[in-house]
C-alpha cells in the first residue's frame, strides 16, 4: 500500500461567492466522503485549513530563524484542505480524488508519499 496526499486547491474569491446553503451541502457531501474513506479502510488523516491570512513562513536556514506572515507562495489558489489515504495504487488514489473533488467542489491534487 502507498500513502497519497489528496490536496484540495481553491481560490478564496470563489469560496466567497458560495451561498451558506451551498457551503452546508459541501460540508455534508465531504462528511459522507470522509465516512466512505473510513469504511473502505483507506483513511489515514484529513483536515481543513484556515485561510491563508493565518499562515506564517519560517526560514531557519540562516543563523537565526526569519518569520514572515502570509503564505509561502504569492498565488490566487491555495490548499484549503487535504486527505491522506493509504491505497494499493495510483489508479485507486485517482478514483478517490475524483470522489473527493465532487464532494468538496474543488480541484484535488494527487501526490504519492516517497517510499521509505
Amino acid at each position: 500500500m502507498t500513502q497519497y496526499l489528496l490536496a484540495v486547491h481553491g481560490n478564496e474569491d470563489d469560496y466567497a461567492q458560495i451561498t451558506p446553503d451551498q457551503m452546508q451541502q459541501m460540508f455534508a457531501d465531504t462528511d459522507r466522503f470522509n465516512k466512505q474513506l473510513q469504511a473502505d479502510g483507506v483513511w489515514v488523516f484529513a483536515g481543513g485549513l484556515e485561510t491563508v491570512a493565518s499562515a506564517s513562513v519560517v526560514d531557519g536556514t540562516g543563523d537565526a530563524p526569519v518569520v514572515t506572515d502570509g503564505p509561502y507562495l504569492e498565488t490566487k489558489e491555495h490548499i484549503g484542505g487535504f486527505w491522506i489515504i493509504d491505497v494499493p495504487d495510483h489508479d485507486t488514489a485517482m478514483r478517490y480524488a475524483a470522489a473527493g473533488s465532487k464532494a468538496c467542489q474543488g480541484k484535488v491534487e494527487v501526490r504519492p508519499f516517497q517510499a521509505e
